[in-house]
């Protein structure tokens, strides 16, 4: 059915009121379509217990640590304003993290308070020197306390507001070119931020710091836009969006400025919020949008404090200085009372999941954790259903009510099952807090003596989803078997014969339709379904991840588990924990607008595509990014594009809001420019889903060549387009400074256990390993593709200690994955961010072993899954020090609930864990696979051909 065009609709009429459970409304939905290594450290005072494990072996200075090329070094001098940076401010004064729009700001000692990259990363780019970068940029006065808003009394009223003059285009990012083959890739410089986005002076229209949007919520893979489709095709670069709406499980840990008053000022035609690049006009009556043109009159109460009763400074307003945003929406963004924190557990009591100890770790673990679920309104509802060959529902009585005990109600139609008592299944926290937490303690002992090994799971998510969809809410199944009656039923398909051949990839599609069609049922009634598998057999993670990937939840995959197992009941705990304590979103939808010429094209991620550009979550998780493909339509006349996120939710406490990011970049017509502002870390974000999405489509074979074709076409393109169609003699791979580290990337993507070719990677393990390529958050995702090595026996004596100014502990700077950075005497931790590695050499000295194990001997040295003992030496404390600051999600500029495990593994000790920690090990040789100097010498002949 056509609509009238959206400046025609009333604000509340909502979108598609049909839709059950939607709730969200026309003004969201209606819209036309470390520091990097140093030198290596020398002999000094104070480092007596590292020489003790160095002079047994090995003359000081041979180690990982030492191995690590300086920044700059081998470099040539024109790439010096690349590799070489300041702890302080990049060459142009840009703080760690850039796209700061006004370097003079920065320079005045203005702290952001949001979007700066973690104190650990190295800080620099990609920037020419200072020189050629923009200088003439109007002062910025002093910011305020609340939210860093800035006090602009300095700033002309707005019947004097200054239009954007055309001035001189500034320039834009350096191209510096190195050689893959002969400048060795110091690993730091994964890490190195995006090229920033420069833009002309007096883009915005205050010259707040932070008018433009931090790469931690939004970066594009490029940092200058081209301004045709044709130059983008030229380019083989991809255009797309890394999108982090949220950067931690808890808003408290990562606050962003809140426009309480209710005033939304939108653009009449595209939708699009008021943002720091709009334009004022007619004495700021009326506001010229920066995506479509159109001139929108100012709000009455845009400057009015409706709380205070008097009048307000406008160039205050968070939504004029701040490129993030949150608004409280009125009335009018809404169809429904806003929506209460549903969980409803579907916990598998099977003999598999009582023996395992399942049950009674999950039930334990939901009981503590009850202070931590969200329930600030007091409307949060609970209810629980148990699974095995028959549905087991609880009615669990209020708190207080004389002689009633929640009774069990077993129904044993899988077909066509029905709610006992629709009305009493589903209770209210507060109501029910004591009679909750007394059925949690007796849940074990009610199927202790089980010998049923049956699962009806899919028929329990269909008796949960009839209990919970006049509400909507999340469906939490934790279980440790396969579905095996009723609905959604399963069968053993995994076949070893298969693995590593072409047909391999039928074992990671979905075996029953089921699945999918449910998902999108439950997308519709606004539930989100997460998964826990933890089966010791065969599970077929890839037909019940389905049911995340279309509904916002997420997959949580633990092969093997058992309660006995200290370390496995613990990481379940601690993360099932979080999970419970995270504030997430209800009821969302997620829409991009961008500048006319501009269109979102593709999407990617956990969700269901409700029309072409609205995606919809049941629940909005805290843990997972999503990647927006964007096509050029027509030729781009602006300096600047403009690309606007808008995530309108439901907050656990009930309150309706909008989250708004705004992304400004320059545009340019050179090559040289698109390539010299290419994101590399945004680019394999990006590569990632297409892999995923290739590898289910057409196989992983498909997907590893996708990966190598693309570097080639972008090697190639490099060669004939910007080096003159000359690699500079007879050696060398030539490429931009700021991609030189997206072949190893891509390589460390093709070696990953969800895509490598092997025989050995049980299809339940690669499935899930497709799950965290596609939903994970950019950081982590890359540390997943590389991860991260240290060497722990040489490693400068701060690290591993608190930093004197920030008190974050420090790290050793990272090593190269390759087993020439390994020595026999030493000690390493190898982090992909999942699972964490120690290795101990097979030459590892006795007070080594003494001081981090505290065994005198390598033979008595457990090896395996474990937790360090803490021993009470200095080197002791700054090992473990080291491993739980490699572990902190929060540092890193992400929200996650994973806990790695830990596997002590020895050079010489048990051969099946010394082999999975080195396929960590991305630039040798392994299994199937190439070493990166192969890889580079392949695609030299390729390029060259």
């Amino acid at each position: 059915m056509s609509q009238p065009h959206p400046s025609q609709q009333p604000p509340a009429d909502g979108y598609d009121q049909q839709a059950q459970g939607q709730n969200y409304a026309d003004y969201e939905t209606t819209s036309p379509p470390g520091v990097g290594p140093g030198p290596a450290p020398g002999p000094a005072q104070g480092r007596k217990k590292r020489r003790d494990y160095a002079g047994q072996a090995y003359e000081f200075g041979a180690g990982g640590n030492a191995a690590a090329t300086p920044i700059g070094q081998g470099q040539p001098p024109e790439a010096a304003g690349y590799n070489t940076y300041s702890t302080q401010q990049d060459a142009a004064g840009y703080p760690q993290g850039g796209y700061q729009q006004n370097p003079t700001a920065v320079q005045q000692g203005q702290t952001p308070m949001y979007g700066a990259q973690p104190a650990a990363a190295p800080m620099g780019g990609y920037q020419p020197p200072a020189p050629q970068y923009p200088t003439q940029q109007s002062p910025v006065p002093p910011m305020t306390q609340q939210f860093g808003q800035m006090d602009l009394s300095q700033k002309p009223p707005p019947a004097q507001q200054p239009q954007q003059q055309p001035g001189r285009p500034p320039v834009l990012n350096q191209l510096y070119p190195t050689d893959l083959q002969n400048q060795p890739l110091n690993v730091a410089e994964i890490d190195y931020p995006p090229p920033p986005a420069i833009l002309p002076a007096n883009t915005s229209v205050t010259p707040s710091p932070y008018a433009n949007c931090p790469p931690k919520y939004v970066r594009s893979t490029l940092n200058a836009v081209p301004t045709t489709h044709s130059l983008l095709k030229k380019s083989k670069l991809p255009f797309a969006l890394v999108i982090q709406p949220y950067t931690s499980l808890h808003d408290a840990e990562d606050p962003i400025p809140v426009v309480p008053d209710q005033v939304i000022s939108r653009c009449r035609r595209c939708r699009s919020y008021i943002n720091p690049f709009v334009t004022f006009l007619d004495h700021g009556h009326r506001w010229r949008c920066n995506m479509c043109n159109l001139t929108n009159d100012v709000p009455q109460a845009f400057d009015w404090d409706a709380a205070a009763q008097k009048s307000l400074d406008r160039w205050q307003r968070p939504d004029l200085n701040h490129a993030v945003v949150e608004f409280i929406a009125p009335q009018e963004y809404m169809v429904r009372p806003p929506q209460p924190l549903v969980y409803l557990f579907l916990i598998d009591v099977s003999y598999a999941a009582v023996t395992s100890g399942l049950l009674a770790t999950t039930a334990r673990c939901i009981r503590e954790s009850i202070d931590r679920i969200p329930n600030a309104d007091r409307r949060t509802r609970l209810g629980f259903i148990a699974v095995d060959s028959s549905l087991h529902f609880f009615n669990i009585p209020r708190d207080g009510t004389e002689g009633a005990d929640t009774k069990m109600l077993v129904v044993s139609d899988l077909d066509e099952a029905f709610l006992p008592t629709p009305q009493d299944l589903l209770v209210t926290l507060v109501e029910c807090r004591e009679n909750i937490e007394s059925f949690l303690d007796k849940m074990q002992e009610m199927f202790q003596n089980t010998q049923n090994g049956a699962s009806a799971m899919g028929s329990a998510l269909r008796a949960g989803h009839k209990l919970i969809g006049p509400v909507g809410g999340k469906m939490t199944v934790v279980t440790a078997s396969l579905p095996n009656i009723g609905h959604g039923k399963l069968e053993m398909r995994e076949d070893k014969k298969l693995l590593g051949t072409s047909k391999e990839s039928s074992l990671l599609t979905t075996a029953n339709s089921f699945y999918k069609s449910f998902a999108v049922e439950c997308s519709k009634q606004q539930v989100s379904v997460d998964m826990f598998l933890f089966s010791s057999q065969y599970q077929d993670v890839a037909s019940l991840s389905n049911l995340p990937r279309y509904t916002g939840g997420q997959t949580y995959f633990y092969p093997g588990w058992n309660a006995a197992r200290e370390d496995d009941a613990m990481k379940f705990a601690k993360e099932f924990s979080d999970y419970l304590s995270s504030e997430i979103g209800l009821e969302a939808v997620l829409r991009v607008r961008a500048t006319t010429g501009l269109r979102m094209n593709t999407f990617y991620g956990n969700f269901f595509n409700r029309s072409s550009d609205l995606c919809a979550f049941p629940a909005f998780p805290r843990d997972q990014c999503y990647v927006v493909e964007v096509a050029i339509d027509e030729t781009i006349t602006k300096p600047v594009v403009c690309m606007q996120t808008a995530v309108l939710h439901t907050t656990c406490n009930g309150e309706r809001r909008i989250r708004v990011m705004t992304l400004a970049l320059p545009t340019t017509q050179s090559l040289s420019d698109v390539y010299a502002s290419a994101d590399q870390q945004a680019i394999t974000t990006y590569y990632s889903h297409r892999a995923v999405e290739r590898t289910l489509n057409s196989g992983l074979e498909s997907a590893r060549d996708l990966l190598q074709n693309k570097l080639v076409e972008l090697l190639s393109t490099y060669k004939k387009e910007l080096a003159g169609g000359s690699m500079g003699g007879a050696s060398g791979l030539q490429f931009p400074a700021n991609m030189r580290a997206l072949p190893v990337l891509f390589l460390g993507l093709m070696k990953n256990l969800g895509l490598r070719k092997s025989s050995q990677i049980p299809s339940d393990m690669r499935s899930a390993a497709l799950c965290l390529l596609s939903t994970l958050p950019l950081p982590l995702l890359v540390q997943y593709i590389y991860p991260k090595m240290f060497s722990l026996h040489d490693m400068p004596d701060d690290a591993g200690s608190p930093d004197p100014k920030t008190g974050e502990v420090m790290l050793p700077p990272p090593v190269n994955l390759s087993s020439e950075k390994l020595v026999s005497f030493g000690l390493y931790l190898i982090d992909d961010g999942q699972t964490q590695f120690l290795w101990v050499g097979r030459d590892a000295v006795p007070q080594l072993l003494m001081d981090v194990f505290g065994v005198p001997d390598k033979s008595q040295l457990k090896v395996g899954k474990q937790r360090l003992a803490e021993l009470d030496n200095d080197f002791s404390e700054r090992v473990r020090a080291v491993i739980a600051k490699s572990r902190d999600h929060r540092a890193k500029g992400v929200g996650s609930i994973v806990v790695p495990h830990l596997y002590v593994v020895k050079e010489d000790g048990e051969p099946g864990l010394k082999l999975w920690a080195q396929t960590m090990l991305v630039e040798d040789r392994a299994d199937q696979g190439m070493s990166m100097q192969q890889f580079y010498g392949m695609l030299r002949e390729k390029v060259s051909s």
